[in-house]
């Protein structure tokens, strides 16, 4: 019978002590944000609150979504994350599974792997990247913000090795059984992958939801902004005149764009839950080559 020590005992319990004011401290921007959008003007704009709003309103909220261009912006983001991470993690899936064979089974494939790795490590710079975006004629559309980003090298390696742990006795099963590649792709890989696959899904929404840069540079009609880039000209650059002036005339601008932030980080917030036990997993696992 395993018996813990005294020392294991006080361990756990700093571990756990350390870890929880770490979590609050994380937490306690967003919830201050929270507070301060629900606030009332007055004490908003005066900096008195703190962690319990102040004449507690949802008016901000309510502004906020009857700005047509937050709301399609925000539309924007949602078909910007989900048809880019559906894309992104089945180019990134096939490949890593053919590259994830050994060279009697898929003889380039050295070839092939040294040649994303070099796309890692060297890019074409931001000039060439615009003038190709241009050329072909994709400014100010949902494809300009997808397809530059959509083979992620570093997420095809971490693919590639838990691929490699699969055993490979499966496979051969399936082959003698009248599978083929795709089949096995499918039946076998994807559900035994599932850790890696829902961690780097993670990572690739979570970008894809928090790109901004590439909204400013390739999108010129603020309806087709995505949401980061919006915000970014309403909060950094301080530009409101994406809003109707009688709209916000009656509000304090923090409360607006602490409403706005909280909006913006609410989606992701409520998707890591449902994939957080598969987080630490596949991280670790297709972080590992046999």
């Amino acid at each position: 019978m395993y018996h813990k020590t005294l020392s294991y005992r006080i361990f756990t319990v700093v571990n756990n002590v350390m870890l929880t004011a770490l979590s609050i401290l994380c937490l306690l921007p967003l919830y201050h944000l929270l507070m301060v959008s629900l606030s009332s003007t007055a004490p908003a704009n005066a900096g008195l609150v703190t962690f319990w709003p102040i004449g507690f309103t949802f008016e901000a909220y309510a502004k906020t979504f009857e700005n047509a261009n937050f709301l399609s912006s925000l539309m924007v983001s949602v078909k910007r994350t989900l048809i880019g991470t559906a894309l992104a993690m089945s180019v990134n899936a096939i490949a890593a599974y053919a590259l994830s064979k050994e060279t009697r089974v898929f003889r380039a494939r050295n070839v092939y792997l040294w040649y994303f790795v070099i796309t890692m490590l060297f890019s074409g710079g931001l000039i060439p990247s615009y003038i190709l975006i241009l050329k072909l004629g994709l400014m100010n559309t949902l494809l300009a913000l997808i397809l530059p980003g959509l083979v992620a090298v570093f997420n095809i390696i971490l693919l590639l090795n838990f691929f490699r742990t699969v055993p490979k006795d499966l496979e051969e099963a399936a082959f003698m059984d009248g599978a083929g590649h795709f089949r096995s792709f499918v039946a076998i890989y994807l559900p035994i992958s599932l850790p890696a696959i829902a961690t780097i899904a993670l990572f690739t929404m979570v970008g894809h939801w928090n790109a901004y840069f590439d909204g400013l540079i390739y999108i010129k009609e603020s309806k087709n902004l995505p949401l980061a880039s919006f915000m970014q000209t309403i909060i950094v650059q301080a530009d409101m005149t994406k809003f109707d002036p009688a709209m916000v005339a009656n509000l304090s601008q923090r409360t607006i764009r602490a409403s706005q932030i909280f909006i913006g980080a609410l989606p992701i917030l409520a998707v890591y839950p449902f994939l957080q036990r598969y987080f630490v997993k596949g991280v670790v696992i297709g972080a590992v080559k046999e």
